[in-house]
């Protein structure tokens, strides 16, 4: 008999039902990737889950996007975009944090892991975009300069994190309460 975990189920489906709503117009980095990667190292019980599922649906979201909305920028088909590495990299540091802080869940760490991915993106995503650049002079100089040029992103970056955080969460927490709560069964021992 299959038995299926249905809270696995529940956050896998919020995960990717995220992962695809990149395809709805938004905002430069208005994205769900961070929030979806802090989001599954706070609720997956096996911790690798917390890093393969993310990555997955955020690289089947990017062969969708690069294949079919943007397939008129790539000559063949794209398995993976130039430069992709880095932000996976930076996924998987946000897990990390994720799994670093939430012993429990609650508020606080929701919104300091929020703002810590929003972090983690920056510093990782930029850094990726000035090493071997040739629009950036390769020293401190240069490295200084390509933040600076990020920062207008930051505001997406965050909005998006606090949106989608929000989203995952709150969504989880009531779909759980209102779905998959345990049955109580009363089991009498009965003597023949």
């Amino acid at each position: 008999m299959l038995k299926i975990n249905s809270n696995l189920v529940l956050i896998i489906a919020l995960i990717f039902f995220c992962a695809f709503s990149r395809i709805i117009p938004h905002m430069a980095n208005f994205s769900p990737l961070c929030a979806m990667a802090l989001f599954g190292a706070a609720t997956f019980n096996k911790k690798w889950h917390a890093f393969i599922i993310p990555l997955a649906a955020t690289w089947l979201s990017d062969l969708f996007i690069n294949n079919v909305i943007f397939a008129a920028y790539y000559p063949k088909f794209t398995w993976f975009y130039d430069g992709f590495y880095w932000q996976y990299c930076s996924y998987i540091l946000i897990s990390l944090l994720g799994l670093s802080i939430f012993k429990n869940i609650n508020f606080g760490k929701i919104v300091a892991g929020t703002l810590g991915s929003t972090i983690i993106f920056f510093l990782v995503s930029n850094l990726g975009c000035w090493i071997g650049n040739s629009f950036y002079s390769q020293n401190f100089s240069g490295l200084f300069t390509c933040y600076a040029a990020g920062l207008p992103f930051v505001k997406g970056t965050l909005l998006g994190n606090l949106f989608y955080t929000t989203l995952l969460f709150g969504s989880y927490n009531f779909l759980k309460n209102k779905f998959l709560q345990p049955i109580k069964v009363n089991i009498t021992n009965a003597k023949n």
